[in-house]
């Protein structure tokens, strides 16, 4: 099955080095939108496990927590449907921004990670940025499909689409809601290439939209596929480490989006047996 060979490959990533050629991605065999534009940009090594075991275990810390706040909307609320209703309460339990001096701190942390970087570093935070936050969650369930019931695909597809799309609108909403400027604003050393205008206070950071939908999706995922959630754990760990990496957030920015996309994540799965999608 050639999309859970590109899935076993994006999964091994750490200890491959070169790219994925057309071996993996046969012409004329791509299915989705997501597949055709990795398949046109294939991904290079990615950060070794070295470099983002911290991160597994933070977004696992971060999950319980999320664990523990859905448990007190559903005991309120059931498995019922109230968009609206949830996503007010979901903008309450993500925690505000930190203090001026927590952030000052946290961008220290950055500069000290801007001055180590290296060119696959680079390469692997690039990559990241443009397809993490929806392409390889996509890619992922594409595989999964394969092994699905005829109908029950269609299904699962319905419920990932929900949750990236309440975690993207969540984060809009918080942008507008908090102001909260990305790191290489606030500092423009730490990343000279991008240009922002004077008093300028966006884009936004709080909290990081690609750990949001990350978070959302591997939620998601894992309960389609158990025995897989720890490759879904790692890549997630590697989109948001790169985020930090190449200062788009500082760490508050990206576990503020983690509980937000697994509180998402566990709203759509304990609604999917009602009529329709969430969202």
């Amino acid at each position: 099955m050639w999309t859970y060979k590109a899935v076993a490959v994006v999964a091994a990533l750490a200890a491959v080095l070169g790219v994925v050629g057309s071996q993996v991605f046969p012409a004329g065999t791509a299915k989705t939108t997501a597949v055709k534009r990795i398949r046109q940009s294939p991904p290079p090594a990615m950060f070794p496990d070295t470099d983002v075991s911290g991160w597994t275990t933070r977004l696992a810390e971060q999950k319980r927590a999320a664990d523990g706040l859905f448990a007190q909307w559903r005991r309120q609320h059931g498995t019922a449907r109230d968009d609206k209703a949830f996503l007010l309460w979901v903008e309450q339990r993500v925690p505000p921004p930190p203090s001026a001096d927590q952030r000052t701190a946290e961008l220290g942390q950055l500069r000290k990670l801007a001055r180590a970087r290296t060119a696959a570093g680079r390469r692997a935070a690039g990559w990241l940025e443009v397809h993490g936050k929806e392409d390889i969650w996509q890619l992922y369930l594409s595989d999964q499909r394969e092994l699905f019931p005829a109908g029950k695909g269609d299904a699962e597809r319905t419920q990932l689409k929900a949750a990236l799309k309440l975690a993207r609108t969540t984060k809009s909403r918080l942008d507008a809601r908090y102001r909260q400027p990305s790191p290489y604003v606030l500092d423009p050393s730490l990343r000279p290439e991008k240009k922002s205008k004077p008093g300028s206070t966006c884009p936004c950071s709080y909290p990081s939209g690609h750990a949001a939908v990350s978070a959302a999706a591997v939620t998601v995922l894992s309960s389609f596929a158990p025995h897989r959630a720890a490759d879904y754990q790692w890549m997630q760990a590697e989109v948001v480490y790169s985020r930090v990496y190449m200062s788009g957030h500082v760490p508050s920015d990206i576990l503020a989006g983690a509980l937000l996309g697994d509180l998402i994540g566990e709203y759509v799965l304990a609604t999917a047996s009602r009529t329709g999608s969430p969202g």
